[in-house]
């Protein structure tokens, strides 16, 4: 059933010629996937809990994230294939075994109701006209649309998150300027430095899936590589972009990838391309994100926790919204929710476009029989699928009462099981199928250690605690 994967191909690593600005994308997609739950919804109510405490594990989460995508990004210029692929060329049981762990993390549609439930706050308030699964189908449509209209899916798809972006950025500063205050501020600064703390409260369980919520978390991390290729960015430029199959033909994308010699022109062109990703990492992903991140904690610090309130279920947005309407007016409550809504819609977005990629990269990849059809073909299949798939789950939750935050911190577990096991697996392929002059440093190295040891030591941990070994 899985097939043999053909060998690298020795081919030219591109010369790059454009400044950092005129290649800018796929990070600032990468920070519209993070902030839609771990900041928006764990984070928050993280803080609402337990107040400012624990502020330094959302810092160490995003952090350790940047190294884990700065080896996703270097495999892929450097071979312009997908880290799916490099995993299957360690063992060919990886290529099904992502494709469960990507099903099982994030088949439940959390952020596709939480998208339809702040769509119909601010449109008709949380008590108001239509169902949750309506109001999430009316997202659903909507990204479809943004995937499926223009030729090109991954332009489409860059232009939609930065705007998401964009919004919440101008918003979040905005509602920071209308509840700031200075013990505010000083509590913010205690949390971040207070390393290593738990509130005894809080299991380990939940701590967890607080840290792999800070950033993209689990298997979103590796979505990176799709945009890295789709942008032309390194060994990217050798493999086509994908295409919308409903409005284009699309051509032949190769499902392995190429290297390049060890020349001393191609070190310094691996160099410059190695630079773009260090700043697309550090400017996007560490720096948007964490002050994205620090705007919706300061928020909830500000708003949330001085009154006690805990937000209930699918409520934490309005909440949240009405306290400020309260301070600002109805601009207040309008601003977070038009906040909240780009936020959630935005990671609704990505996660269908993410997911498609992954799992329809891996049949095409590895499966016998799959390159009958073109890649876009098994995506268009897959986001589909997904779709309608979301929809159904979404009414058989509501009939049944079940929260979206269930799902969504299933999620999480799930992913940081996940990075227990590809956090240190990137940087053996990494070593093992790179040039010298692209492997990792001293640095990087040392990093993903520590980020393999943390995920993989949080794993362990919380195995102990479901088993009722640790409290």
């Amino acid at each position: 059933m899985l097939k043999k994967l053909d060998n690298f191909k020795t081919a030219v690593l591109p010369e790059r010629k454009f400044g950092f600005w005129q290649m800018a994308g796929p990070g600032a997609i990468l920070v519209g996937l993070s902030i839609g739950a771990g900041e928006i919804i764990v984070w928050p109510l993280v803080v609402a809990e337990y107040g400012a405490s624990m502020i330094w594990a959302a810092v160490l989460g995003v952090f350790l994230q940047m190294w884990i995508n700065f080896e996703v990004g270097r495999w892929t210029i450097a071979t312009g294939e997908t880290v799916y692929t490099g995993f299957a060329r360690v063992w060919r049981g990886f290529a099904p075994l992502f494709i469960l762990i990507t099903l099982f993390s994030w088949i439940a549609p959390g952020w596709g109701r939480a998208s339809g439930l702040a769509l119909k706050a601010l449109l008709v308030g949380p008590y108001g006209w239509g169902s949750d699964t309506f109001w999430t189908v009316i997202t659903f449509i909507g990204v479809a649309l943004i995937l499926f209209g223009p030729k090109l899916i991954y332009n489409s798809m860059e232009k939609a998150v930065e705007l998401m972006v964009a919004i919440v950025t101008i918003g979040l500063i905005m509602v920071a300027f209308a509840v700031s205050t200075a013990e505010t501020w000083i509590d913010l600064g205690k949390g971040i430095a207070n390393i290593g703390y738990k509130d005894p409260n809080m299991s380990v369980k939940a701590l967890f899936i607080a840290i792999v919520f800070a950033g993209a978390g689990g298997t979103a991390n590796l979505f990176y590589t799709f945009y890295l290729r789709d942008k032309h960015i390194g060994m990217g430029a050798h493999v086509p972009i994908m295409q919308n199959p409903l409005r284009s033909r699309a051509e032949a994308i190769p499902s392995t990838g190429f290297v390049f010699e060890e020349t001393e022109e191609n070190a310094t062109r691996f160099k410059a391309w190695w630079d773009y990703i260090k700043k697309d990492q550090m400017l996007f992903f560490w720096g948007l994100n964490s002050i994205t991140m620090m705007l919706f904690i300061f928020g909830s610090l500000a708003v949330l926790h001085p009154q006690g309130i805990v937000p209930a279920q699918g409520t934490l947005i309005w909440d949240e919204a009405a306290i400020l309407g309260e301070i600002w007016g109805d601009m207040g409550r309008v601003i977070f929710l038009l906040v909240g809504l780009a936020t959630l819609f935005g990671t609704q977005l990505a996660l269908v476009d993410g997911v498609s990629r992954s799992i329809a990269d891996i049949v095409y990849t590895n499966f016998k029989g799959a390159q009958k059809r073109e890649l876009s073909w098994w995506y268009l299949l897959v986001a589909g699928i997904w779709i309608v798939a979301g929809c159904v789950i979404t009414f058989v939750m509501e009939q049944y009462g079940v929260s979206e935050l269930g799902f969504l911190f299933n999620a999480a577990y799930m992913g940081g099981f996940a990075m227990a096991i590809y956090v240190p697996l990137m940087l053996y392929i990494n070593y093992r199928y790179l040039p010298k002059t692209a492997q990792p440093g001293k640095g990087c190295t040392a990093m993903m250690v520590i980020a393999s040891l943390v995920y993989v030591v949080f794993a362990i941990a919380c195995i102990l605690w479901e088993v009722g070994i640790l409290a």
